[in-house]
């Protein structure tokens, strides 16, 4: 394969210093972020990525991207969090059995005390995270385990409720990868193993069910996450170059954490603990909700309507929180014609989906509405 775009490039963001931190965790994982600093400001921004993505999809050279547009807005300190889930690390790929109640506790809390030793006590956080990453991170937030000024989350936090066909592939697929196929991870790279590979055999079945484009990859993204032709996105909304590179954005991952989105499923689609028994997480709530009206800070639940990997999940969370809590400051933001991944990785979201998150930032950085001086 002849690389379009060099892989783990930070070209796409330009005129910031750059920098990586690296981060250990309680249960002994080396995590890092990369700071995109234009100058120091009083509002600093975290952007956490979903399974088996990275800091990538948000520092995309193809397109004016979420660092450069938040730079260009004012936001002039920015943060990209790789977590235990991240493609720029090794741990998806390893049998493992990690759970979102992992990166709840040992995560994001370690990310922001890192952010918090860099850049000071006064700052104020805001944190923009996506897919498992906004899951994970919510729930951390609702367990207490972090303290930051807002959030915004998009596709799914507390009330997963993916598709019935997802569901269905969620209980099948992970028996057959390791019992059956004895493979430890599933990944969109499947199409380029060795043309006669178990990988590459089973990478053909799966085309064999898309005729949606040419890209092997895409097909595989979508046996991997949701139900569609394609699941993750919309077509059109991406630059052809970012549907071309899905085996560099888009890494490989074993399942554990499908099993855990399915226990929540199972529980009444609620955000509830994987091992509930394990000893490390007796701090963890049971239920991730319990404490939801005591949560003050403002969480705004987005999502593209033509969602097809956790379709109305955040919405079902958003109308639950303000049964739980009414007077709870969240709020609620449906992107037209956008579906789970392309919000951040299409090639016209700096002119039509970041816009839209502007007055809920500004709100909670005591703007008025004007681009910081």
């Amino acid at each position: 394969m002849q690389r379009e775009i060099p892989l783990y490039t930070t070209s796409g963001v330009t005129g910031a210093a750059i920098t990586e931190h690296q981060m250990v965790t309680d249960d002994m994982l080396t995590l890092s972020m990369l700071r995109f600093c234009k100058t120091p400001c009083d509002d600093v921004v975290v952007i956490i990525h979903g399974l088996t993505t990275s800091s990538d999809m948000f520092i995309m050279p193809e397109h004016r991207n979420l660092v450069t547009w938040l730079h260009d807005e004012g936001f002039t300190d920015v943060f990209t969090f790789d977590f235990r889930m991240s493609n720029r690390h090794i741990y998806n790929l390893e049998p493992h059995r990690y759970s979102m109640d992992d990166c709840a506790l040992y995560d994001h809390p370690k990310a922001i005390e890192t952010i918090r030793d860099l850049v000071g006590a006064d700052k104020r956080i805001h944190v923009i995270c996506h897919c498992l990453g906004s899951m994970s991170f919510v729930m951390s937030l609702f367990a207490k385990k972090v303290e930051v000024t807002s959030v915004i989350a998009n596709s799914v936090t507390l009330t997963p409720n993916p598709p019935k066909w997802s569901l269905v592939k969620g209980r099948i697929f992970p028996f057959l990868l390791e019992r059956v196929f004895s493979l430890p991870y599933v990944s969109p790279r499947w199409p380029l193993f060795p043309r006669f590979s178990l990988q590459r055999l089973l990478s053909g079945g799966v085309s064999l069910f898309h005729r949606e484009c040419d890209e092997p990859g895409c097909h595989m993204l979508s046996l991997m996450w949701g139900t569609g032709w394609p699941a993750l996105y919309e077509h059109e909304n991406l630059a052809a170059v970012t549907h071309r590179r899905g085996g560099d954005l888009y890494g490989g991952t074993s399942l554990n954490y499908h099993r855990h989105v399915l226990k929540m499923v199972g529980a009444g689609k609620r955000a509830v603990k994987m091992y509930p028994d394990k000893p490390e997480h007796a701090s963890l709530p049971d239920d991730y909700l319990e404490n939801a009206q005591e949560i003050e800070t403002p969480v705004l639940f987005m999502t593209g309507r033509n969602n097809r990997v956790f379709a109305d999940s955040n919405i079902i969370t958003y109308q639950t929180l303000k049964e739980i809590a009414p007077g709870n400051p969240h709020e609620l933001l449906i992107i037209e014609g956008y579906g789970h991944q392309d919000p951040f990785m299409g090639e016209r979201v700096a002119s039509e989906v970041f816009p839209q998150f502007l007055p809920f930032l500004n709100k909670h950085a005591g703007r008025d509405g004007a681009k910081a001086a």
